[in-house]
């Protein structure tokens, strides 16, 4: 176990590096710089070869990356172009809520999705089973952009049951009613991103519980006399939610991916709508900052993944 934790942690890193040497130089491929968004007419040559000095991006991109690099070795994200804080200051404040809206979602996709899929594979080929399978071909192939423009159109615009946007209410409010103003906010986007998640939860864990359910040693429990809830609770249940684990592990990246576009359009102050923020901004240090804090999760979220289907099927040996 050992073993393999060191080897995936040193993977881990490996991917992490690759991740940010790759931003770096794709941000400074753009056909222009933060630079010339501030330049007017007016500004004489001095004064615009001052402000790359300022920006240190008069150097060499090559020089620029290992002087980032070492700056990033020592915690050290650099400045905000645009905000002139630091990186880490502006992630802090962007992060929980990202992780508040993942978290939103993780609970529906696990909870929601595995109980309709077990429910659905308990009543396969019934007309139960038949529409939740309409249900779930239409949530995978729904467009997520879409679907957030059609939730806010008739939960907040035409319904107004929703708030059009934001993660709460201006002013900023404290205890109970703070939370339950961030709540009622959260709804919508943690809907629209979790429909496709949702959905293939759904879809995995009905056909991996139906497959669970011909194995020989099934059988074996129901001729010794085992009652059904018995079987699916001891026997079924932990070997079909394998391939949902490894599923909804994978996703995490697809639903960070995913936030940055509902988090643009539901106006929520995540690390999502940072990114879309600093792409307009040419925000260089920040974009690494974000995509660094994806890299990390995506690696943590796999790594955790492993942990999680090992712990379910005790014949997975993560050492060997």
């Amino acid at each position: 176990m050992l073993r393999y934790l060191i080897r995936r942690i040193g993977r881990g890193i490996l991917t992490i590096f690759v991740s940010v040497t790759l931003v770096f130089f794709i941000v400074r491929a753009m056909p222009s710089n933060p630079v010339t968004l501030m330049i007017s007419p007016q500004m004489s040559e001095e004064a615009q070869q001052a402000l790359m000095v300022s920006y240190g991006l008069d150097k060499p991109k090559s020089v620029q990356y290992v002087l980032y690099m070492k700056e990033l070795l020592h915690g050290n994200l650099g400045t905000s172009f645009s905000k002139r804080i630091p990186v880490t200051e502006y992630l802090a404040e962007k992060l929980p809520w990202t992780l508040l809206l993942l978290a939103a979602v993780m609970v529906i996709v696990i909870f929601v999705g595995i109980g309709v899929g077990l429910f659905a594979a308990a009543h396969k080929g019934k007309l139960a089973d038949r529409l939740i399978n309409i249900v779930v071909t239409m949530g995978i192939s729904v467009f997520i952009p879409f679907m957030a423009f059609l939730l806010l159109y008739i939960f907040a615009f035409k319904l107004r049951i929703c708030p059009t946007g934001g993660a709460y209410t201006p002013p900023k409010g404290a205890g109970l009613s703070f939370y339950l103003d961030v709540g009622k906010h959260l709804i919508l986007p943690a809907v629209a991103l979790s429909i496709t998640n949702l959905a293939n939860a759904v879809l995995y864990t009905r056909n991996s519980m139906i497959d669970v359910l011909h194995e020989d040693y099934i059988r074996t429990a129901y001729s010794k006399g085992c009652d059904s809830k018995r079987v699916m609770k001891v026997h079924a249940i932990k070997n079909a939610l394998i391939p949902t684990v490894t599923v909804i592990g994978m996703q995490i990246g697809i639903m960070v991916g995913g936030a940055t576009v509902t988090e643009t359009v539901f106006s929520w102050p995540g690390i999502g709508r940072l990114v879309y923020d600093s792409v307009n901004a040419l925000d260089y240090p920040v974009l690494q900052g974000a995509f660094l804090v994806m890299a990390v999760a995506v690696v943590i979220m796999s790594l955790l993944t492993d942990l999680v289907v090992a712990w379910l099927d005790p014949r997975i040996k993560l050492g060997g």
